[in-house]
């Protein structure tokens, strides 16, 4: 059964909260990251991004940036900007957007319980993103962001959680993206432990949604430091690393969308032939078309909107993969028409999380820049963990979930 542990958190003073709050490292390019910090002394990406405080022309992985984000940060505790709680705590975590409130329970994952699979995961990771991670993490001695976890949804614990939250939060604020954040501290001992008993009793497995390579970073850098230590008790923080943990079913995956770059040689009507063959085609009068349901797909092609709706026989409803209607794109329409058959590598296409809207594809075709974008229907929860408990690997840029946490609000030390 999964593990939730209880820790002494580094936290913000209240005073600083909403300036500290940071995007997550991975979701803004360096250049994005220095504008937003201008102003800022006090941004998280200080910590995270410190290439951010260094010469433009930096290597990204150079030892002085990971100095520069641990000086960084053991200076904002030293001034008082961050403190350690006294006494071990669970939290929660509400993000609020579009009206609706997900409430993430804050608290350590187990370092085995990554390793032996109870933590499980649908996406594969980079060795080098990895490293990178895995650096920040040895030389701050933090874990500076907790990864985004999901659990089965659970009545007695969905009850507890609505319990605290009916009292004042001890953070509350609208970031300038208009999400809500709110933060509570769990203070009764009582209350705690059994919502530690009720995770190693009845949560058998966590799910990683968002945070692949720090999930790993995290876990692997507690291996290294249990085989290291002669005298390892299994007690140490290092065992454990920072999550929030949200019930599935509160979750929202958005579309994750594709634009690209040409038509393989092809003219538009020759290329709108060749998809005839796999999909019911349909042109839209609409000015922007999302798609209705799964295994429909919409195409902005020539200033024009499509329905493309998948036949029969081109996918496998018994396959948590093949059922997917990113792998229906791929295999009936990059691959044997586009010529695009490796998504982590290939120039020609690109990726548009949903966030953006329908507008931001069409933008991209009408300026030029691309040749056709193809909308498709959110991945759900239910697929993801499908595919995670039999030990499959969704497509690249299947998933996109929102809001993100936010950095900088909760820290774990890993002493």
């Amino acid at each position: 059964m999964a593990i939730l542990k209880a820790f002494k958190g580094f936290r913000p003073k209240k005073e600083f909260v909403k300036q500290i709050a940071s995007p997550p490292y991975d979701v803004l390019s360096s250049d994005e990251a220095r504008e937003m910090v201008r102003g800022n002394p006090l941004s998280f990406l200080h910590v995270i991004k410190p290439e951010v405080d260094l010469p433009g022309d930096i290597d990204l992985y150079a030892p002085e940036v990971y100095q520069k984000g641990k000086e960084n940060l053991y200076r904002m505790i030293d001034q008082g900007i961050f403190f350690q709680d006294q006494e071990e705590h669970l939290y929660i975590y509400a993000q609020t957007m579009w009206g609706k409130t997900q409430y993430g329970l804050v608290g350590c994952a187990g370092v085995l319980d990554y390793m032996n699979n109870l933590i499980r995961r649908h996406e594969l990771t980079r060795p080098d993103k990895e490293e990178d991670r895995k650096k920040h993490i040895r030389i701050t001695n933090f874990n500076a962001e907790p990864v985004f976890f999901a659990y089965p949804p659970h009545r007695e614990i969905d009850d507890m959680v609505k319990n605290v939250v009916s009292g004042k939060p001890e953070n509350d604020f609208v970031a300038d993206d208009e999400i809500r954040h709110q933060f509570w501290v769990i203070r009764g001992k009582n209350v705690i432990d059994k919502l530690i008993e009720l995770f190693e009793t009845d949560i058998p497995f966590t799910y990683v949604a968002d945070g692949h390579h720090r999930s790993a970073a995290a876990a692997l850098v507690g291996h290294e430091r249990r085989h290291s230590n002669h005298n390892h008790s299994g007690k140490e923080e290092y065992n454990y690393f920072l999550a929030v943990h949200f019930p599935s079913n509160q979750l929202r995956i958005l579309d994750y969308n594709r634009v690209v770059k040409d038509l393989n040689g092809l003219q538009p009507l020759e290329f709108i032939d060749k998809l005839k063959e796999s999909f019911e085609i349909s042109e839209r009068k609409e000015s922007l078309y999302k798609p209705a349901r799964l295994h429909n797909i919409s195409m902005y092609l020539d200033g024009k909107w499509y329905s493309l709706t998948a036949r029969p026989g081109t996918y496998n409803n018994r396959d948590p993969i093949g059922i997917l209607d990113v792998n229906i794109l791929s295999k009936q329409i990059l691959e044997p028409i586009l010529n695009i058959t490796d998504l982590r590598k290939s120039k020609r296409i690109d990726f548009i999380g949903g966030k953006r809207g329908l507008e931001e594809l069409k933008k991209r075709v009408d300026s030029g820049e691309m040749k056709a974008a193809f909308a498709l229907h959110p991945v759900t929860m239910e697929q993801l963990m499908d595919i995670a408990d039999t030990d499959n690997i969704m497509p690249p840029k299947t998933t996109w979930f929102e809001p993100k946490l936010r950095s900088g609000l909760i820290l774990h030390h890993l002493e």
